[in-house]
């Protein structure tokens, strides 16, 4: 059968290109091989889906190029989705720092893409393995349903990350497929995990949760890490990973918000014990893993300068580095991808092969925590969809 746009990817950024598409009166075919729609858009805040954040700029986000995403945020960008959830009477709140979260659930969101897709005559064939892809005129798909054919081919496939809902790196081979560039891919979003050496130091304090700066190739975040019984996670770690790389360190301050060398040598009269005075910003566990015993059980008036220096920098800049991330089971995006220097930043149109568009976390564009991959999603797949 032939269509005027065919999109393989059945998530967020395949699904709102398919509905501008189809409401340019294109004839639609979206092809997936999961049984149903928007399996990461189900997942996301925990949930409730983070779908946006109302302070946005290509700043929250890496790439070979970030400058490449400014046209399609600027078309599209979070004031234009929240208006497309006001119109089908969907609520939402901003829970902190411009994130924005459903008030009941992603599936909230699922159905309204659905019905966008359906009232406007988008065909969706769930269930659909693609056995290949090639252009002879037009673009012909070949799948264990049959074969299709289309003027316009977006993939929309997403990254490697979350392989469990059905991710896989079919979006890359089919860009190397047609001789367009694809960068480094990495776990982006991702925990680490210890060294040998902290490991058996640090294993024991899993489910312990503080506030720190954490800071990596002068990128820095100030939010909540966590412990956990391979290495680190929690939202600042998170962040980081995007802008850490093999064999480097990063750098932990315990007390963002606190100067330690004053704050002790304000103590220095004191009797009270160092790691009781420690132990009201942390739990006792975390304290007694980052100092001998000796030293944490003195009075803080027998405490030297040289102590308190070494206490201080220790507290500010604990530095580790990662054996590595876990891993894509584990990560949220996909690092990487489609080379921006291939394709039109206006069209997501690929510059050697007119008519194959791309869109979404399968481009090397990759946003940072708090609802920017999602807009990213809903950006380029609008602005695909708006040219195909």
């Amino acid at each position: 059968m032939q269509y005027d746009v065919i999109i393989i990817g059945a998530g967020a950024s395949g699904l709102i290109c398919a509905s501008e598409a189809a409401r340019r009166k294109r004839s639609v075919l979206v092809v997936d091989h999961m049984k149903s729609i928007g399996s990461k858009i189900r997942v996301s805040g925990g949930g409730r889906c983070n779908f946006t954040n109302l302070i946005i700029s290509p700043e929250n986000y890496i790439s070979g190029n970030v400058d490449f995403c400014r046209s399609a945020l600027s078309r599209f960008g979070p004031s234009d989705f929240t208006g497309l959830l006001d119109r089908h009477g969907i609520q939402y709140r901003e829970k902190s720092a411009g994130q924005l979260f459903l008030t009941k659930g992603s599936e909230e969101i699922i159905n309204m893409l659905h019905k966008e897709c359906s009232t406007s005559g988008v065909e969706l064939l769930l269930q659909t393995g693609i056995r290949n892809v090639i252009k002879d005129g037009l673009f012909e798909l070949s799948t264990d349903k049959g074969r299709f054919t289309s003027s316009s081919l977006v993939v929309a496939t997403g990254g490697l990350s979350y392989p469990a809902l059905g991710a896989t790196g079919i979006g890359y081979r089919i860009a190397k497929s047609f001789g367009m560039e694809v960068t480094e891919l990495q776990p982006g979003l991702v925990p680490f995990e210890f060294q040998e050496r902290d490991l058996k130091t640090f294993s024991t304090l899993s489910g312990i949760s503080v506030r720190a700066g954490i800071s990596c190739n002068k990128a820095r975040f100030t939010e909540n890490i966590l412990f956990t019984h391979r290495g680190l996670s929690g939202p600042g770690i998170l962040q980081i990973s995007l802008y850490w790389s093999k064999g480097g360190r990063i750098s932990i301050d315990l007390l963002p918000d606190l100067d330690a060398s004053n704050y002790l040598t304000s103590k220095s009269g004191s009797n009270m014990i160092l790691g009781n005075a420690i132990s009201s910003f942390f739990p006792r566990r975390l304290v007694r893993s980052l100092f001998d015993e000796t030293l944490t059980s003195k009075p803080l008036k027998e405490l030297s300068s040289s102590d308190i220096q070494g206490i201080s920098a220790r507290l500010h800049k604990w530095v580790v580095t990662p054996r590595g991330p876990e891993g894509y089971n584990k990560a949220e995006v996909t690092r990487g991808g489609v080379d921006t220097r291939e394709l039109s930043s206006k069209t997501m149109e690929s510059k050697k092969v007119p008519g194959l568009f791309f869109a979404g976390e399968v481009i090397d564009i990759t946003g940072q925590l708090g609802g920017y991959n999602l807009q990213w999603a809903w950006s380029s797949g609008h602005a695909a969809g708006q040219y195909v």
